[in-house]
């Protein structure tokens, strides 16, 4: 009979983790209602050159889209779109909020969300930050 190590169950465990997070290169299907809002946003504005950090100053005002998508306000009439690297579990699930810790006076790419319940304080899900993408113009109602 052979025995697993642990260095073989944490092998194991973090295959499977990776397997679990595959998308096939596609991202997550979108719901009608969030593309609509995701449209509302971004319809009309010229899209930047993608940023790998927002310094906090710029993320005044967040909008979460769907468990793939935040958007981030800076009040400069520009919105930032973050896809992040997931989905986030649970992200927009009313009793929920996203939390970070971030180092510095910035939020970057890779640096990981977790998304909390707010009544028991538990971690409901996670994923990694992922470009922030500039929308500027006027926005479209």
């Amino acid at each position: 009979m052979r025995r697993l190590t642990i260095a073989s169950l944490a092998t194991l465990a973090a295959a499977g983790t990776l397997a679990s997070c595959a998308t096939n290169g596609q991202p997550p299907a979108r719901s009608a209602a969030a593309q609509q809002e995701l449209s509302r946003w971004l319809d009309g504005r010229v899209v930047g050159r993608p940023q790998s950090c927002l310094p906090t100053f710029r993320n005044q005002d967040m909008t979460i889209i769907d468990e793939s998508t935040i958007l981030f306000r800076d009040g400069a009439n520009r919105v930032w779109r973050n896809d992040v690297n997931g989905p986030c579990s649970g992200l927009g699930r009313p009793g929920t909020a996203l939390v970070t810790r971030q180092t510095g006076s910035q939020l970057c790419r890779g640096e990981i969300a977790q998304v909390v319940d707010t009544s028991t304080g538990f971690i409901v899900g996670s994923c990694s930050l992922g470009d922030f993408v500039p929308y500027t113009g006027p926005r479209r109602r």
